[in-house]
């Protein structure tokens, strides 16, 4: 079992709220101790009303650096196919910035993914393509990013820790074994075992120890005999959802007191 310590992340759905709700919602997750804020890069509410209320990911992110003091934040996850490589790491490198005011250290977690959402790219005018292709496209992007991030005046404040969602065994596991800091799945327990073993041999193949990426994966659903079990096979971010317009601050809480009562023992 891995040494880190257990972190609960809260992806705030930036969707059936009027900002004022989300960054209140922000403020007082962050007062409740959690450790990373995700929200989500989505142009439409992928739940409820089809056309609701709903806001852009990264522009949201900015603001909420500036708000914040403590917690993380980063998108679960970004969407590779809607902007230029370079720009989502100058994007990115500016988040970083901003949220490292008064300590020199930034906050910023560049959660990323190949895209899925049809809706997104047939509205705004972007190439669906194919899974493949659009994980193909993933896996070129990020040399771009990590090269720019390299070229920055300013540069980061730190490195920033690159976050990789999916589980496909072949394609995504092979890009999270090459780049990330966290990979994000939504494994049950006997699923993760198996995509670990996988992602073990991926990283083999790179010539990394697998040791050093972050483990994480989703609380929706899930007992806490659940979070016990994977966090037995090594998982150590766990994430909560929560969505407009009330956003159920509950779970949090019963999560929060799980996280402290594993990490004190």
């Amino acid at each position: 079992m891995t040494s880190r310590p257990i972190r609960i992340g809260v992806q705030v759905a930036p969707q059936h709220a009027h900002y004022e709700k989300i960054r209140d919602v922000a403020a007082e997750l962050e007062g409740l101790g959690v450790d990373i804020i995700f929200n989500w890069d989505h142009f439409y509410p992928l739940s409820g009303p089809a056309d609701g209320e709903h806001y852009e990911s990264w522009t949201m992110l900015a603001a909420l650096a500036e708000q914040t003091s403590r917690v993380e934040l980063g998108a679960l996850v970004n969407c590779n196919s809607y902007r230029n490589a370079n720009l989502q790491a100058d994007m990115a490198r500016t988040i970083d910035n901003i949220s490292a005011k008064g300590t020199g250290t930034g906050r910023f977690i560049f959660g990323t993914g190949s895209g899925w959402f049809e809706r997104d790219y047939d509205e705004y005018g972007y190439e669906f393509g194919t899974v493949g292709q659009r994980l193909d496209a993933l896996a070129a992007n990020l040399p771009v990013i990590e090269a720019r991030w390299a070229k920055l005046n300013p540069p980061p404040t730190r490195h920033i820790p690159v976050l990789i969602g999916g589980g496909g065994e072949k394609k995504t596991l092979r890009i999270v074994a090459e780049h990330a800091d966290i990979w994000h799945s939504f494994s049950d327990a006997a699923t993760l075992e198996r995509k670990l073993g996988i992602l073990g041999e991926h990283c083999t193949a790179v010539g990394r120890d697998i040791a050093g990426i972050e483990i994480s994966t989703e609380l929706r659903n899930r007992t806490v005999a659940d979070a016990d079990e994977m966090h037995a096979l090594g998982t150590t971010l766990y994430t909560v959802g929560i969505t407009g317009p009330d956003y159920d601050l509950e779970p949090v809480k019963r999560w929060l007191a799980w996280r402290d009562e594993k990490n004190a023992g």
